[in-house]
């Protein structure tokens, strides 16, 4: 089971960062550049519709990962689209892409779909290429798609509890609510889909962003000994999602971020550091956590803003996380840079 458990985090860590790359390394510099150069407005929408297709990478990932033939990874892709949620049908009978949809559930559906055609086997012979896919849509696919609103009130469960938290004194909240999405964003549950649940902006919206920052800066530097720079790198410009088989397996991984996130937060709270429910969940990737800071704050590119910006985004979050992770892995001995190790280089 520990090993079912470890392949399936292992493949939907690689369809994620994969699905995310594109968007987070150019979006928002392509933004800028396409009021000057228009064509590379097809580049920006390619890399959004990337996105959508991440239930569909997550599929075929889990698949390879669990090595399973060409035919059984296909059906096990198909199976985790349907399952989804990503795709919708309007009332005009147009289908349209619903962001990355429920990760939790698209994962759900992946395991599903490696255990069915893991009990079908070899059994369809010839006729599996005619079978698989078509069976991966009616069995694994559609229990996926049943088990969805369960998962879409479940996320919105977890969006209510976090509202809750907006109540309290700004710099208390900055700290909890960085805390929350520094430990969401190691989960398959969607930062995103949880901050547009309530629509967490302004003081929230920000706190959130820094513990997501939190997160991705601190496993880059704790992970960089156990992996390469572009893996590395990826914890902050795609991800911190890849390490989450480690940290379901070891969640102490996690601890020298969670404190920087605390920080982070109060932060937030004491500089008025605001965003949006869209930029609540993505941390660095694509720059759109500081840029958002930015935007809302009182006069734009201001020397002061430029400082406060540089500091809470880039400065203290590798600052604090170097510290913490020094004193849990030299001197209180809990941590160690094997245990951020990914398998997937």
């Amino acid at each position: 089971m520990r090993g079912f458990f470890n392949k399936l985090l292992t493949g939907m860590s690689i369809g994620i960062v994969v699905a995310l790359i594109p968007n987070a390394l150019l979006g928002e510099i392509l933004k800028l550049i396409i009021p000057y150069f228009p064509p590379l407005q097809h580049v920006f929408d390619i890399t959004v519709f990337v996105m959508s297709l991440l239930p569909v990478l997550i599929g075929v990932m889990v698949g390879v990962t669990f090595k399973l033939s060409p035919i059984q990874t296909a059906s096990v892709g198909i199976a985790s689209m349907v399952g989804s949620g990503a795709v919708e049908k309007t009332a005009e009978g147009i289908f349209a892409l619903n962001g990355i949809g429920i990760v939790v559930n698209t994962g759900i559906t992946a395991a599903l779909a490696v255990l069915f055609v893991q009990f079908l086997g070899t059994s369809l012979k010839a006729y599996s290429i005619l079978l698989m896919p078509t069976l991966g849509i009616l069995i694994p696919g559609m229990i996926g798609y049943m088990l969805l609103p369960i998962m879409k009130r479940s996320t919105g469960i977890i969006g209510a509890m976090i509202g809750q938290v907006t109540t309290l004194q700004p710099v208390l909240m900055g700290a909890i609510i960085a805390v929350i999405f520094c430990l969401i964003i190691l989960s398959p549950i969607s930062t995103v889909g949880v901050a547009t649940v309530i629509m967490l902006s302004g003081i929230g919206s920000g706190a959130a962003n820094l513990g997501v920052v939190a997160a991705g800066v601190g496993l880059a530097i704790a992970s960089y000994k156990a992996n390469s720079l572009g893996t590395a790198l990826a914890h902050v410009l795609g991800s911190p999602k890849i390490q989450m088989k480690n940290f379901f397996m070891k969640p102490k991984i996690a601890l020298p971020m969670v404190i920087t996130a605390a920080f982070l937060g109060g932060l937030a709270g004491l500089l008025n550091i605001q965003g949006t429910p869209y930029s609540a969940g993505f941390g660095l990737s694509g720059l759109v956590g500081p840029l958002n800071y930015i935007t809302f704050a009182e006069g734009g590119w201001t020397p002061r803003n430029i400082s406060i910006m540089l500091s809470t985004f880039f400065i203290l979050p590798t600052l604090l996380n170097l510290g913490f992770i020094y004193i849990f892995s030299k001197k209180l001995k809990l941590i160690q840079s094997s245990d951020y190790k990914l398998d997937f280089e």
